[in-house]
């Protein structure tokens, strides 16, 4: 074999190696563009499953009244028995609602969720007739008597409601005002629920 010849081979061989070369590097970029496609493939199925709330809400006002009861000593028949106190922190949340969706939107009520010391404390807001009934029993309540929010109602699609709810926690006017957070939960039927925080200060009456 000549020199020629071996000259020849040598520069075959590089030619194939550049041309593998070249090769790979087309595969790595192919390979780079099938990721991002794949990646933005899945990002646009993720974004599309996300709809949105159904129901959505703004806490419009907080009012917190504390009532200390002690109770008068004597029986319905007017016996001596022990006296007994007790506290308790009425909390009236003023909310409005509305729904978003393309169908009705049933409520089944709400809880109020105050986060204190030892945990969560939860209690369900009274039923329209009940807050109406609590100005009758308490007619010194310094709280307005605003038009109450029906917890079992229907809300067409489009449709905003608002009203006022009452929800009572048996605790000392100290236990409260050291909680930590505050939260509504207003429930569905057939739907997630949803929870609203007030993002404006509790009024304490």
């Amino acid at each position: 074999m000549s020199l020629l010849q071996q000259d020849n081979t040598e520069l075959d061989d590089a030619a194939r190696g550049e041309e593998f070369t070249k090769g790979t590097s087309h595969v790595v970029i192919a390979a780079v563009v099938a990721t991002i496609v794949v990646s933005l493939a899945i990002a646009a199925y993720v974004i599309a499953g996300q709809k949105p709330p159904v129901v959505t809400g703004e806490i419009l006002a907080v009012t917190a009244h504390a009532i200390h009861t002690e109770t008068s000593g004597l029986d319905a028949n007017g016996a001596p028995m022990p006296k007994e106190s007790f506290d308790q922190v009425y909390v009236f949340t003023h909310v409005r609602l509305h729904n978003q969706s393309s169908g009705p939107v049933f409520l089944s009520g709400m809880l109020t969720n105050a986060t204190l010391a030892d945990g969560i404390h939860s209690s369900y807001a009274a039923s329209a007739s009940d807050y109406d009934r609590m100005f009758r029993a308490y007619p010194d309540l310094p709280v307005p008597h605003d038009k109450p929010l029906s917890l079992d109602s229907t809300v067409d699609s489009g449709q905003t409601v608002e009203g006022t709810v009452v929800s009572a926690f048996k605790l000392t006017k100290q236990d409260w005002d050291a909680r930590k957070d505050l939260s509504f939960t207003f429930a569905l039927r057939y739907q997630p629920s949803l929870v609203l925080a007030p993002h404006l200060a509790v009024i304490d009456r």
